[in-house]
């Protein structure tokens, strides 16, 4: 009921919601996670940055410090958020900020950088305080928001009704082989508006490289046993395609974001030490790699092989030009 009158409220315009007269993209979902919002939003900041000025911001979810920060290479995971301190590290140049009100954020990143072209909010979809100019949804292919349930029953934030706020649906995840996907009968069970597109996206896996030092990699075929340590909120995926490239596959997994102990990384360093194979390494998440550098002086004095796995987002049907036009028609039609 809080949800429902929350929404009612600002579709009734009783609460405002603030315009930009710059262009903000928001990628957001309805669920609580697992969606794949980050190599989305990398995706498009890959698509722009060459172009425009690119800032991103996030709340900066379970950081430790409080109100708005400019994100910077040096800053801890616990003052910036997993992934806020990923886009940093992987684009230096780009401005990255966070804060709990992106209402009071995006002011703050023009003041101090007026350069700035176009805005990326990370998860912002329930954040209605904002009107972006273009609302990115993400649905799992394995669970569409039209399956799920509003919370605690299920995963969904918001009634699945909100969907209707989005301009593009990104069903996330889906299968690496795209005949295994019913395509127009996902699209209609979605019930879209008629200005509403849908997009198919998978993730395309990297070669491994070391966790510091990214010229070291390897290639999966040439290990046979892997200690896999993740924090995601879901690894099914990331399961079904370790498991078709690597014999074994021990599993470390923790909840979404946490934040590795000494204790939990000297468990780490145990497993891989009694994991008899020759051909051996241990594997993490881009994302997870933020949170486990908190331990960079035992990792490195143990000569641990940490290794970590790149992901980037491709579009099946050969729609990602279709993606990509529409975004930057969108950017060439905005006006102030």
């Amino acid at each position: 009921m809080g949800v429902g009158m929350r929404n009612l409220l600002y579709d009734l315009e009783l609460l405002k919601s603030v315009k930009y007269n710059l262009p903000v993209i928001s990628v957001g979902n309805l669920t609580v996670g697992g969606a794949g919002k980050t190599p989305h939003v990398e995706y498009l900041i890959e698509l722009l940055k060459d172009y425009l000025n690119v800032a991103t911001l996030s709340r900066g979810y379970k950081r430790k410090s409080k109100g708005f920060k400019f994100v910077q290479i040096q800053d801890s995971v616990l003052a910036s958020g997993d992934e806020p301190l990923q886009y940093k590290k992987k684009y230096p140049e780009m401005v990255v900020a966070v804060s709990e009100s992106r209402a009071l954020g995006i002011p703050e990143i023009v003041k101090n950088y007026p350069s700035t072209n176009v805005i990326l909010l990370d998860d912002a979809f329930q954040h209605r305080a904002i009107e972006p100019g273009l609302n990115i949804l993400l649905t799992d292919y394995s669970n569409l928001y039209v399956d799920d349930l509003l919370l605690p029953a299920g995963r969904l934030r918001e009634w699945r009704s909100a969907a209707q706020r989005a301009d593009i649906i990104v069903v996330t995840k889906c299968p690496f082989d795209s005949d295994m996907i019913d395509k127009n009968g996902i699209i209609q069970r979605l019930n879209i508006t008629e200005s509403q597109k849908v997009f198919f996206s998978y993730y395309k896996y990297g070669d491994p490289y070391y966790m510091y030092n990214a010229n070291y990699r390897v290639k999966l075929a040439q290990v046979e046993s892997i200690v896999l340590v993740s924090a995601i909120a879901k690894l099914d995926y990331l399961m079904e395609y370790l498991d078709t490239h690597v014999e074994t596959v021990s599993n470390f997994k923790f909840e979404d974001h946490h934040i590795y102990t000494e204790h939990e990384v000297s468990l780490l360093a145990q497993a891989h030490q009694e994991n008899v194979s020759e051909k051996k390494l241990i594997l993490s998440t881009e994302k997870d790699a933020t949170r486990l550098d908190l331990h960079r002086k035992y990792l490195l004095d143990k000569k641990l092989p940490v290794y970590i796995l790149p992901v980037k987002v491709a579009f099946h049907y050969a729609e990602g030009r279709t993606f990509d036009d529409y975004i930057k028609d969108f950017l060439l039609k905005f006006k102030i």
